[in-house]
């Protein structure tokens, strides 16, 4: 049985006090995405799914979920997509760099209880980052699972992010992965359209399997409905989001989304309980 409260790790002593850590490592991901370690002064475990506050210093703070190996928690990786000022200035950012950092916080990926059931994981766009601390998860304890599957889609092929791993993840035995662009170049072999189509593609049981998405919010919902068609209960589908989130302690109320506050409720939050909310723009 799947639980009916996701739990979050305990915050941190001093929540909304940063810490002073530096980059480590910058990849360039595609022409807005890029990705960096952070080395923070102690280990600092997190639950796949989980998310940061970053601050760039002078300009502000954001929200950015982990990217990186749960397993390895003195290692800080996030993949950060250029879309506001606090990001364009996480992105001129090199190694040595200083970045301020507090959490992690909030509520990850429903892992553990997930054992036993065939996961699927789909993501759309950036979505993939949140996602890639549960597949490593999943790599890691492979027998523990059923059958697993990842779904991804993106613009172009110049927008797919991680290329390299997911290279290595298609040569994985028994895991599947399937990879859709919605505008292909001529030498593209994928697939061409959006991903909720790809689900037929996947072997899985629906009656037990467990769904993880993260995307836009109209790429959410598109593949939670198209979850429920092929049989998969609601209850065993959860999404990420990351609307508003501000203080990430639930204090300042600006991720309120109606009963439920997304930092401190989320990100990830059980389907059920959130699809009637998801069809407002605004809560």
């Amino acid at each position: 049985m799947m639980p009916q409260t996701l739990k979050a790790c305990a915050p941190p002593p001093y929540p909304m006090a940063p810490s002073m850590t530096r980059v480590t490592r910058f990849i360039r991901e595609s022409a807005e995405v890029f990705t960096f370690d952070l080395a923070p002064e102690r280990a600092t475990p997190f639950t796949p799914g989980q998310f940061n506050m970053l601050y760039a210093f002078g300009v502000g703070e954001i929200p950015i979920s982990i990217s990186g190996d749960s397993q390895a928690p003195e290692r800080l990786t996030h993949t950060i997509r250029a879309v506001g000022p606090v990001s364009a200035a996480l992105g001129g950012l090199k190694a040595g760099d200083q970045v301020g950092l507090r959490g992690p916080f909030g509520v990850g990926w429903p892992v553990e209880e997930a054992k036993g059931f065939d996961v699927l994981l789909i993501g759309g766009g950036i979505g993939l980052a949140p996602l890639r601390p549960a597949i490593y998860w999943l790599l890691r304890h492979r027998a523990a699972y059923g059958r697993v599957g990842v779904l991804y889609g993106a613009r172009t092929p110049d927008d797919l992010i991680f290329v390299s791993e997911l290279e290595e993840w298609r040569k994985t035995p028994d895991f599947q992965l399937r990879v859709a662009v919605e505008r292909a170049a001529p030498d593209w072999t994928g697939d061409v359209g959006y991903v909720t189509p790809l689900l037929s593609k996947l072997r899985y049981d629906p009656a037990d399997t467990v769904a993880m998405i993260c995307g836009p919010e109209v790429m959410i919902r598109a593949t939670a409905l198209a979850l429920e068609d092929a049989g998969i209960a609601d209850s065993r589908i959860f999404v990420s989001m990351e609307r508003n989130m501000k203080c990430a302690i639930g204090h300042c109320g600006h991720c309120q989304f109606g009963p439920l506050f997304i930092c401190k409720d989320g990100p990830v939050h059980r389907y059920d309980r959130v699809r009637d909310l998801l069809a407002y723009r605004e809560l």
